[in-house]
């Protein structure tokens, strides 16, 4: 399809792309990489009046390590958290499911802002995103401020961010503690969204289980933290019954949407096996 006629700005830097939002309103939308806009504007499900290019902002790219967290750039793309040396050392999971989003030509466009700021169950970075514990600093007419990543998403297409909000930074924790990382998700073809997902980071200590962190992907509105199963083996030590119990907890109470892809039931199916495989993987 076609999308309904708008007007195109280029920002020339992210406090112009917020005076542009404040000028506009709610029916102007920030344009990153356009992988998750552009296709909603093609089925006229998202009909914004006006587009305000970010691709021009070089320094919106940036990866940085800042000791204690990596500090990213809205406009860095799949491919550059895919490949980047900092990111592979700092935060495996976070390169290792940028390099599950899309092919490698939806990668070389697509960025974490764009992604972040979509809010769309079935991405892959919202559920990494929160499973890290990351924050957004999110830049306004009223000044800057920080959101944690786990009250960053309200619902379907929905997040936290104000129509003249903009991504300014997005900040991933990082620790020398012994934390072990995957991300699983089932796919009918390659380059499909996730039919269903999950990831997970845990952190042992003296060989028992001390924290845990499993975000499911594409089973409601908008990522899920798995509490059950992260209860579930905190504090012990993993057996391949204990993994199996929290495999089982994480689909408790879960209500998704079935599509043409999965029925309701099989995505909970899709996530027990999932987080099993994810959780031994891990720590079996």
């Amino acid at each position: 399809m076609i999308p309904a006629a708008f007007e195109y700005l280029r920002a020339e830097s992210l406090d112009h792309a917020v005076a542009l939002l404040t000028e506009h309103g709610s029916d102007a939308k920030l344009l990153a990489g356009g992988h998750s806009l552009l296709p909603l504007m093609k089925l006229r499900l998202a009909q914004p009046s006006l587009l305000i290019d970010l691709g021009l902002i070089a320094d919106l790219s940036f990866i940085e390590d800042r000791g204690d967290h990596l500090a990213i750039g809205p406009l860095a793309t799949d491919h550059a958290l895919e490949v980047s040396d900092v990111v592979g050392a700092r935060s495996p999971l976070l390169a290792q499911a940028a390099s599950t989003v899309g092919d490698m030509q939806v990668r070389n466009r697509a960025t974490i802002g764009g992604s972040l700021a979509h809010g769309d169950p079935a991405a892959d970075l919202p559920a990494v995103a929160m499973a890290l514990g990351a924050s957004l600093l999110l830049k306004g007419p009223g000044g800057e401020r920080t959101i944690r990543a786990e009250d960053f998403f309200l619902d379907i297409w929905t997040t936290a961010l104000e129509p003249d909000e903009a991504i300014a930074e997005v900040r991933v924790p990082t620790s020398q503690e012994p934390t072990f990382s995957t991300y699983e998700k089932f796919r009918q073809r390659a380059g499909d969204w996730a039919t269903a997902g999950v990831a997970v980071q845990v952190l042992r200590r003296n060989g028992a289980v001390d924290r845990a962190s499993i975000v499911l992907v594409n089973v409601g509105p908008t990522p899920i933290r798995a509490k059950s199963a992260e209860e579930a083996l905190t504090g012990r030590e993993p057996s391949p019954e204990r993994l199996q119990e929290a495999a089982n907890l994480a689909s408790e109470g879960l209500d998704p949407t079935g599509d043409l892809k999965a029925s309701p039931d099989y995505k909970r199916h899709l996530v027990r096996v999932l987080t099993r495989r994810a959780l031994a993987r891990l720590l079996l």
